[in-house]
């Protein structure tokens, strides 16, 4: 993903529920924080900001399918976004869908996703990074 996500333990507001601050001794962090933020989704379905930090937390926890659903659900919701489309890109990639995420990667870069260093390395995208089209869209775009 182009950012890991803000992840926040303290000073994030006080939840509806006294509930959803407790976190149970055996439950990692990540699931504490998925559990949290799908709360606030509850509540507010096109937080655009939480949606960000959920899809990044299913990726992190290797649930890409359901990271796929958020980052498109973002990219409906923010059609202009390089960065939305950047992260659908690493979710198909993720799921070795090449065809999508090229595609999608090719409209990130179109928005003015330039972080072509980070886009090199980003092990989301392994599984397109042999790929002479991935290849090519870089040098179409590297150097304009």
């Amino acid at each position: 993903m182009a950012q890991p996500g803000k992840y926040f333990s303290k000073g994030a507001g006080l939840p509806a529920s006294p509930r959803a601050v407790i976190r149970m001794p055996d439950q990692s962090q990540l699931d504490f924080e998925l559990g949290f933020f799908a709360g606030v989704l509850e509540r507010l379905p096109d937080y655009v900001d939480v949606l960000r930090i959920v899809g990044n937390l299913l990726t992190l926890k290797g649930r890409f399918a359901e990271g796929l659903r958020i980052d498109q659900r973002m990219v409906r919701l923010r059609p202009t976004d390089a960065l939305a489309h950047y992260n659908l890109a690493c979710s198909y990639a993720l799921l070795h869908r090449p065809e999508q995420s090229l595609q999608a990667l090719r409209r990130a870069v179109e928005l003015g996703y330039r972080d072509f260093c980070f886009i090199r390395e980003d092990h989301d995208l392994d599984s397109i990074r042999h790929d002479p089209r991935f290849s090519q869209l870089l040098l179409e775009y590297e150097n304009s």
